[in-house]
């Protein structure tokens, strides 16, 4: 295969909201180019870009797949993205190697749902971008209002390059405005033919014209200054313009093709290869340090590692871009994060799952390559004695939360061996033991995201398993000081069992000085693993107690507060003072003062006004202007307080504390009420009290739990 220099290959991802025709493109493009010999299709499951069982069974992508074309002596990667928004780890991953982005849109739908959110994404990466405004040929097909929509979506950057003679049914020929030609394709699709652009048509095509020659000159002073002494600019010119334009991100090229009958495919490629930026023309990447790294291959070799993938009959497939300097079979090159050596053995340009196998990768290109044992997604691989590390991805945090079990108790073991397994393929699923809550815990983006996690578990590792209403992890405390004394006596034949603790609780206030009115003798500070702390005061005289039984009142106290009375969740932000006491010669022992200790400890927390707290998220909820009434009066309905609305756009950003009790397949309510259009992040917030009647109800099911 041939090897292509850092100026010739461009890294494309497309991305578009789902059943946009993305995967379509994706399989024209192989196929226009002459990588594949016959176009498959969605619908007989038979594309290069969509080949897990499980896209087969859900009719659309699951995970971005890389792909190539070589096309006009340029080399073309092409990331295919899905379109949920449940899967936006693969979006991060794809935008942060694409050196361009393709936003395909549908004629006969224009900006739809998911394709806003993705913009966001697209716009906080600032990467170049196209518009290809695809199924012109639907017989709902209106070109017009899909570019309006796209310049109120995504501004006036939006730019035309071309526009369709004949929308709808019958379509078969497109107004190019760069070239000033008319392309006219055959009923079935494939090669046009290039004609002179009708009468009809001439007056429109040179105003839309002038308008993109405009556009072109106001991205360089020289262009300007030329525009204005000819009036014009030629096709060179105009591409420099427009090259200069995307690299700025003020203009997005606007494309009209039907992907499904290869009509318009090509002349979008040729421009991918002529126009749109190659790695080497994008500004360089940065280190974490803030050093600039050219991608260039006479630098020494650096990689970045954006997706790994487990095949259960290949192992670990690691895919990377390379950064700068040329790649070869048998270098060993440094894992920066963890300065493991790695030897490359074998590397592979991926077409989905067929791997194409070469000596060489250079700089600006995609590969993969397998057996990696100690390196990650995110991370960075040097030639020996560079230290680049490379900015990681920012992957969305978790937005929904289950508890999972394993229905036979043979796979739990394997169970969580295989989610981190998962987790190491996409960073947005997570997976967490709570030893408090005594639940495996599995989060995701949405409930989507955690049904295809299910699906994998059954259906490729052979694991059943049961998903369940996860726990909420309250924590107790108290609101005011009480006293209480305990005493412990056991006789059972022998030495017996006796220990008196008197002691006194107070709520803790970080800063706040040590209690009047004891002697003091000691202080002990708990930093509590579950938050908050424990001060533990030894305020003991004439010696009622010996200090050897302070650490076992100590650790009763700690097993109440591992398990607090209300709800047996954890308690913390608590004083004890152990002031009184007694003790026998013979029968007092650590067993005795522990008991003694915890249940004086219990009483006390009892009378102290125990109070319930529960976990707060911070919530940001980005909802298009005319949804937002809607948005808040659900989250007001969660007990949330709203603590302020930012405008960004046609948006706004509600931002929020919503209890986490109250949040429970919030995903899936927001999609519903505003039709997909809005999106969400989550931020722990710390703890505050229960409302009175929640707390009742609370106490309530514990004893009832109690009793069962």
């Amino acid at each position: 295969m041939k090897v292509y220099d850092e100026k010739h290959i461009k890294n494309i991802a497309l991305l578009g909201g789902a059943k946009v025709g993305k995967t379509t493109l994706a399989e024209t493009m192989l196929f226009e180019a002459g990588i594949i010999d016959r176009r498959g299709t969605v619908e007989e499951k038979n594309t290069v870009s969509d080949y897990h069982e499980i896209e087969h069974e859900r009719g659309n992508s699951v995970y971005a797949t890389t792909l190539h074309t070589e096309w006009r002596n340029y080399k073309i990667n092409i990331i295919d993205t899905p379109g949920l928004d449940d899967f936006s780890g693969e979006i991060v991953s794809s935008l942060r190697v694409a050196d361009t982005c393709v936003i395909v849109l549908n004629a006969a739908h224009g900006v739809e749902v998911g394709t806003e959110l993705i913009w966001n994404n697209i716009d906080a990466y600032q990467k170049p971008t196209i518009i290809a405004v695809n199924q012109v040929d639907h017989e709902k097909a209106d070109f017009q209002s899909t570019v309006d929509m796209a310049k109120e979506s995504f501004g006036d950057a939006v730019t035309l390059m071309q526009y369709p003679l004949n929308a709808g049914n019958g379509f078969n020929a497109i107004i190019d405005l760069l070239k000033m030609v008319m392309y006219k394709f055959p009923a079935e699709g494939g090669k046009p033919e290039k004609l002179p652009i009708p009468d009809s048509e001439k007056a429109r095509a040179h105003e839309l014209h002038n308008e993109l020659v405009e556009k072109a000159a106001e991205n360089d002073e020289s262009l300007m200054e030329l525009y204005f002494e000819k009036g014009n600019l030629d096709e060179d010119e105009l591409r420099q313009g427009l090259k200069i334009g995307m690299l700025n991100h003020d203009v997005f090229p606007v494309f009209c093709l039907s992907a499904k009958m290869n009509m318009g495919s090509g002349r979008m490629m040729g421009f991918i290869d002529n126009v749109a930026p190659s790695a080497s023309e994008l500004y360089p990447e940065k280190t974490i340090e803030g050093k600039e790294i050219k991608c260039n291959i006479n630098e020494p070799v650096s990689l970045f590692v954006f997706k790994t993938l487990v095949e259960p009959y290949l192992g670990k497939i690691t895919f990377f871009k390379v950064l700068s300097g040329s790649l070869e079979v048998g270098m060993e090159l440094e894992n920066a994060q963890n300065e493991v050596v790695e030897r490359i053995n074998q590397l592979y340009i991926m077409d989905g799952k067929n791997k194409n196998t070469v000596n060489k990768l250079v700089a600006g290109d995609i590969g993969a390559t397998v057996k990696l044992k100690n390196t990650q997604t995110n991370q960075t691989l040097n030639a020996k004695g560079n230290h680049h590390i490379f900015k990681a991805m920012e992957f969305p945090g978790a937005r929904i939360r289950t508890a999972i079990q394993a229905k036979s108790k043979q796979h739990e073991d394997k169970l969580s061996e295989v989610i981190k397994e998962i987790h190491e393929e996409d960073p947005t699923i997570e997976i967490e033991y709570s030893k408090e809550l005594r639940q495996l815990i599995l989060s995701g983006q949405g409930e989507l995201h955690l049904a295809v996690t299910r699906w994998r578990l059954e259906h490729v590792y052979g694991i059943e398993v049961d998903f369940i209403t996860p726990k909420i992890s309250y924590r107790e405390t108290i609101q005011k000081t009480a006293t209480s004394n305990y005493r412990h006596k056991k006789q059972s034949g022998g030495a017996g069992q006796f220990a008196e603790v008197t002691l006194t609780i107070m709520p803790f206030v970080e800063g706040m000085d040590d209690p009047q009115g004891f002697n003091i003798r000691g202080k002990e500070e708990v930093e509590l693993e579950w938050g908050g702390k424990l001060v533990f005061y030894n305020c003991i005289v004439g010696g009622v107690i010996d200090a050897r039984f302070l650490p076992s009142i100590l650790k009763g106290v700690m097993e109440l507060m591992e398990e607090a009375p209300l709800t047996h969740s954890y308690a913390r932000d608590i004083c004890v003072l152990v002031h009184d006491g007694k003790m026998h010669s013979v029968d007092s022992n650590d067993i005795s003062f522990k008991i003694a200790g915890n249940k004086a400890f219990k009483d006390a927390f009892m009378h102290a006004d125990p109070k319930l707290m529960e976990p707060i998220q911070e919530i940001q909820v980005l909802v298009p202007d005319d949804l937002t009434g809607d948005v808040m009066t659900d989250l007001q309905t969660r007990r949330a307080i709203i603590t302020g609305i930012d405008s960004k756009g046609h948006y706004q950003a509600i931002n929020a504390k919503v209890p986490l009790a109250e949040l429970d397949r919030y995903s899936t309510s927001l999609k519903s009420i505003t039709q997909g259009r809005a999106s969400f992040s989550l931020t722990p917030a710390g703890f505050e009290p229960v409302p009175y009647d929640v707390q009742s109800k609370l106490v309530s099911e514990n004893l009832v739990e109690e009793e069962v």
